[in-house]
């Protein structure tokens, strides 16, 4: 079993190559460099864990046919003992040969500055007996800490392949895409030398849908059999019931494992690894003496969320009016120059209406994911873990929640995914159903657009803009709700479970910018298309409901402005018509009927039908408003932000979007579970209707009950 052959004979052209690292190594940062824009997200089979997959054309190499190579970017993982969902995907991926995406070939990228920790995975995979590449990433801050790598030396000692690369830089790719070209070999070295017994091999491998290729894959069964993916109920049962048979002890075997495995591995570092006596000063031991300070760390970032959204309003301010004015001037030309009739009117006052409220906001999307990946990319992010560890454990958290946290201010969807890392049942629950209160990207032009209408964009602190102020204020609200949702819900769920917090801090550097980029593409392409759909679909669905209405009720109305106009010539009632019409509609019936239980928070019955669809997705609150205020606007001259600040309540003559109502609606679009993507994803990884549900009425009440006391206090 374990005498493999030499090397991989490629059959065919095509290749799958799995990317495994420990978590900070810059295995993405080199699988953004080898494959740049040819990427596509989704999910691995049958879980909600983030799958990137990368396609290559590599040239032939000498005698070999030109490679397509499909990299897949795994968790990042320090062993093959999985601790946490994630690190139970890569497991699975790697260990069990009958998973759909089981590499052919697997690059482990290794910090070539810390190469000892990492040479305890890479170690664990060469004894799966199949082909691996080890790369040595990040040789610049190698070079910095005074470590020379005898690469030679160590390929020898490893038996495989040993590349060094700078992926921030792309130098060593060409090398890198050169070995896998052509066939790459097989190690035959052993680092842990306890073998299973024969009958054993024989009894677990009639069990699984293809047999182990190594004694190293038997331990690992043994170990871990309740993450193959490819073992049925019953056949984890047979496995369990082997192990107690021939008196397997998974934590001992462990224990020996680690002991033998370091203890070779600290041979080989000492014979391939040099040093040099005064290793250069860190710079970012000095940076972080300031920034994980137990006070100056938390007002630095306080600081600097301040300046993130004091730069989204101030630099997306002009962009945004040249797309606004862009729209409302192709809605003038179009209203004046397509043939009346119903057509006209869909792609004017549906569709035109609904695809500004989506592409106006682009410009801050880009700016809030933008600022998200420098900080993330500069190793700040999880100076901001370390620093609130402390702090999130008062709450039933802890530094591991930060990171999710974090990640909702631009998607609740993917922050919940990663929740995956967090290994204590009860910290990732309270995670997962405090998350949405965070402020997403999706909520930022329902506040842009709030705020715009009390707030001067002229209106300055000092210097600071108060629209970037009133922006932070609002995501620091959503922030404290998190909070104290989460120590509300540390008293309800009980565990037993004992927490821990372990984080690598990476050191610092500038941006990858190639990498930021890719950020900011991808996530404006699913804000565009995905997010885009959505809202495009529910304006033209909204521009239906709003443009006809039961029986004759239109005709009736034309009948009475035709006779008022009789009675009044020269005055302007077609904006007054044009109000009659829209109240009388589909859209005005069911706006009217939950006016009742609205009218306490302020908001009108054209509110109440935005309320209704934003519950599709949050962003679909401006959709909605352009939608509403477009039908009847036969000029088209005016921007949906003009229309709402005109628009006036028709019994008291006030104005509708006054100070009270803006704060009581952004208060409400802050708590509310206005997102069914959040809800189906919350499903997904608790596998249970219930916690869904719960996380639905907690935050409904709480943004209905916090929205009345918001009203009624500035009121």
């Amino acid at each position: 079993m374990d005498r493999p052959d030499t090397h991989l004979q490629y059959a065919v052209n095509k290749l799958q190559v799995a990317l495994v690292g420990n978590p900070n190594s810059g295995k993405s940062t080199l699988f953004n460099a080898l494959t740049g824009l040819n990427q596509r997200t989704g999910n691995f089979p049958g879980v909600t864990v983030d799958k990137k997959t990368g396609l290559v054309k590599i040239r032939a190499g000498q005698g070999f046919p030109a490679q397509e190579i499909t990299f897949v970017d795994l968790p990042g993982t320090y062993s093959l003992y999985p601790k946490s969902l994630d690190e139970e995907v890569t497991f699975d991926v790697l260990c069990d040969p009958a998973n759909p995406d089981y590499p052919d070939c697997t690059v482990v990228v290794a910090d070539a500055s810390n190469i000892k920790r990492n040479l305890f995975l890479v170690t664990q995979l060469i004894e799966l007996r199949r082909p691996v590449v080890l790369v040595l990433n990040m040789i610049d801050i190698m070079e910095q800490h005074g470590i020379t790598i005898n690469r030679e030396k160590l390929s020898a000692a490893l038996g495989i392949p040993v590349v060094a690369t700078n992926a921030r830089k792309k130098e060593g790719l060409a090398e890198l895409k050169a070995l896998l070209s052509g066939p790459v070999r097989i190690s035959d070295k052993l680092f842990f030398k306890e073998v299973p017994e024969e009958d054993l091999v024989t009894a677990l491998n009639k069990l699984l849908p293809q047999p182990l290729s190594s004694a190293y894959g038997v331990w690992q069964l043994l170990n871990n059999y309740a993450h193959f993916s490819s073992l049925k109920t019953d056949a984890q049962a047979a496995v369990r019931q082997l192990c107690v048979s021939h008196g397997f002890d998974a934590t001992a075997f462990q224990a020996r494992e680690s002991v033998a495995r370091f203890e070779v591995i600290g041979k080989l570092v000492d014979d391939c690894v040099e040093k040099v006596d005064k290793v250069r000063s860190s710079r970012t031991r000095k940076i972080d003496r300031v920034l994980t300070h137990p006070v100056w760390g938390y007002v630095i970032f306080l600081g600097v969320l301040f300046l993130l959204f004091q730069a989204i309003f101030f630099l997306a301010a002009y962009p945004m009016q040249w797309i606004e004015s862009l729209f409302t001037l192709i809605s003038s030309w179009s209203s004046h120059h397509l043939p009346p009739g119903e057509l006209s009117a869909l792609l004017v006052n549906g569709i035109l209406a609904g695809l500004s409220g989506v592409v106006v906001f682009v410009p801050q999307i880009a700016l809030l994911f933008a600022f998200i990946a420098i900080l993330e990319d500069t190793g700040y992010m999880a100076r901001v873990s370390f620093i609130m560890d402390k702090l999130m454990r008062k709450f039933g958290l802890n530094g591991k929640s930060v990171i999710p946290l974090i990640s909702g201010v631009a998607c609740a969807v993917p922050a919940i995914m990663s929740t995956r890392t967090i290994s204590n049942w009860k910290e990732r629950m309270i995670t997962i159903l405090v998350t949405p209160l965070m402020s997403c990207s999706a909520r930022l032009p329902v506040y842009t657009l709030l705020i715009s209408l009390v707030v001067p964009t002229d209106k300055k602190i000092i210097f600071f803009n108060m629209q970037g102020l009133a922006l932070m204020i609002m995501y620091l609200i959503g922030f404290f709700a998190a909070l104290f949702s989460a120590w509300i819900m540390k008293f309800i769920l009980k565990a037993k479970e004992k927490s821990y917090f372990i984080m690598e801090l990476p050191v610092y550097r500038m941006p990858k910018w190639s990498s930021v980029f890719y950020t900011i593409f991808d996530k404006v392409k699913v804000f565009l298309f995905d997010a885009g759909k959505v809202i495009i679909a529910i304006s033209v669905i909204l521009w239906v409901l709003s443009s006809h209405a039961p029986g004759k009720r239109f005709e009736e109305i034309d009948r009475r402005f035709q006779a008022e106009a009789i009675k009044a010539p020269g005055v302007d009632l077609e904006p007054a018509m044009a109000a009659a019409k829209l109240e009388a509609s589909y859209a005005g019936i069911i706006g009217k009927s939950i006016e009742p239980a609205i009218r306490p928070l302020g908001y009108d019955w054209k509110i109440g039908i935005a309320l209704i669809t934003s519950f599709a997705a949050r962003e679909v609150f401006v959709g909605t408003m352009a939608t509403i205020y477009s039908v009847g606007d036969k000029e088209n001259t005016r921007s949906i932000r003009e229309k709402m600040m005109a628009e006036r309540d028709p019994a008291t003559g006030a104005l509708v979007y006054s100070l009270p109502v803006a704060l009581s609606l952004m208060i409400f679009y802050a708590f509310a579970m206005q997102c069914m993507s959040t809800l189906a994803v919350v499903y997904r990884e608790t596998k249970n209707w219930k916690w869904p549900l719960i996380q639905f009425f907690y935050m409904g009440i709480l943004a209905y009950v916090s929205s009345f006391a918001v009203y009624h206090l500035f009121k």
